[in-house]
């Protein structure tokens, strides 16, 4: 399934003229993401290459995230890639509460691009305690500009400042109509 990414209405990003991502889920208990970013111009900061580590905060910088929770639970995961090759892997029992790193988790398989006219991330990944269950997804990204300005990426907006946490972003709907 592709999808368009769209900026949080209250801002503004001269860096990057779209953001779009695809999703698939190949099996039962796999997330198979890939995003692309088109640049306007060089105005992108991108953190430098390092091991493909769990990092905490990425989302502090440029980086891709998908939301994945059970369409009948109110915990969800949080999956956040870094163009570094840097990623993080949450667990949430409610609407930002009782967070705790996702494990085990498997690093992700991962691959990055750049180009000078865009940026292009792959990563799939094995989500193994939500492999039963329908998937609701809110993909999403935050990008850096140079000067620090940030701006905020994503399928669905909720109402009010950015918040890729709040359901009202987990606006795809990815079913499992395969065997587990």
């Amino acid at each position: 399934m592709r999808t368009i990414l769209s900026l949080h209405p209250e801002q503004q990003c001269a860096a990057v003229s779209a953001v779009e991502a695809e999703v698939e889920r190949p099996e039962a208990g796999v997330l198979s993401l890939r995003y692309r970013m088109t640049r306007t111009m060089a105005g992108v900061v991108l953190p430098p290459p390092a091991s493909p580590t769990r990092t905490d905060e990425l989302w502090r910088h440029t980086c891709f995230e998908a939301f994945v929770g059970a369409a009948d639970q109110a915990g969800y995961e949080e999956i956040n890639l870094a163009p570094s090759g840097q990623w993080a892997a949450y667990r949430f029992d409610g609407y930002r509460q009782g967070m705790a790193p996702l494990e085990p988790f498997e690093v992700p398989a991962f691959a990055m691009a750049s180009s000078d006219g865009g940026l292009e991330i792959s990563a799939t990944l094995r989500l193994d305690d939500l492999a039963a269950s329908p998937w609701r997804l809110g993909l999403s990204a935050v990008i850096e500009e140079l000067g620090g300005q940030i701006s905020y990426w994503a399928v669905a907006h909720p109402a009010g400042r950015p918040d890729f946490h709040h359901r009202d972003g987990f606006a795809l709907e990815l079913p499992w109509t395969g065997r587990p």
